[in-house]
């Protein structure tokens, strides 16, 4: 059983160890493919290829020379196009497909959020709410925020290109970040507003709290829908589950090709 994971993101190295240590992993063969975006990104187990496909067509004519018969729609949450070419890709190579995402972050006692639902709605809700901005979106979307006056901390794993704000500096690191280290980057740079996507996950979380101690008010983008009729799994552990029922039906069929049809087919 071949399986490819499109992946880029710590649930997706996780479910890859998981898979690739799993017991008799000798029957399947994962692949996890990343964008290539990172210019040193963090391995995953398994084989790994870089790179687009070129598409959803691109994509399902990869699963079909490669003999894939699951994929795993590990992205980022918010990297939209890939999730709805990985859809077409699937159901046009006829494999199912499973879209594992970490839950989002929702807001508790004490936040300040603006929610909004575009970088270019983040920029816009900017005015009034501060002119120190903390903004952890990425790197490629800060065209966004370049007209804009506030001075803004820029924090990435990999430096931004231009357009960005005229009032720039750019702290490059990667995560997980402490809450003590948020809090003294807070105080340090005077930051009086953050501007995030609803990315979800751990490694970035501790932001959120430092924020809301500092009662520093958020301006949230949300995170598109996952494709309609994709099934979903929140954790790496619920993914490799879905891969073994996949597997197990798959072996089901080998033995009783007429597993699973009904009547009229």
């Amino acid at each position: 059983m071949h399986v490819l994971i499109l992946g880029g993101t710590t649930e997706g190295r996780v479910l890859a160890g998981l898979l690739h240590g799993a017991d008799g992993a000798g029957d399947l063969r994962v692949t996890s493919s990343l964008a290539g975006r990172v210019a040193t990104p963090r391995l995953p187990a398994g084989e790994v290829r870089v790179g687009g496909f070129g598409g959803a067509e691109g994509l399902a004519a990869w699963v079909r020379q490669h003999g894939v018969d699951a994929v795993i729609d590990a992205t980022h949450p918010f990297a939209e196009r890939i999730s709805f070419n990985a859809a077409r890709a699937a159901a046009t190579a006829h494999v199912p497909l499973l879209a594992l995402r970490r839950p989002g972050w929702v807001p508790v006692a004490g936040d300040t959020w603006h929610e909004v639902g575009s970088l270019a709605e983040a920029a816009d809700a900017l005015g009034g709410l501060g002119d120190r901005v903390f903004l952890t979106t990425g790197r490629m979307g800060l065209a966004a925020f370049a007209d804009r006056p506030e001075w803004f901390l820029v924090r990435s794993v990999d430096a931004p290109e231009a357009p960005m704000p005229a009032r720039t500096e750019v702290l490059l690191e990667r995560g997980p970040f402490s809450l003590d280290g948020e809090r003294e980057l807070l105080a340090r740079h005077r930051i009086d507003v953050l501007v995030t996507k609803d990315s979800g996950g751990a490694a970035t979380a501790p932001k959120l709290t430092a924020v809301r101690e500092a009662g520093v008010p958020v301006v949230v983008v949300r995170r598109p829908p996952v494709p309609e009729g994709v099934p979903t799994a929140a954790a790496p552990e619920e993914a490799a589950a879905w891969v073994r029922a996949v597997g197990a039906a798959r072996g089901q069929r080998a033995t009783d090709p007429g597993a699973g049809l009904s009547m009229e087919e």
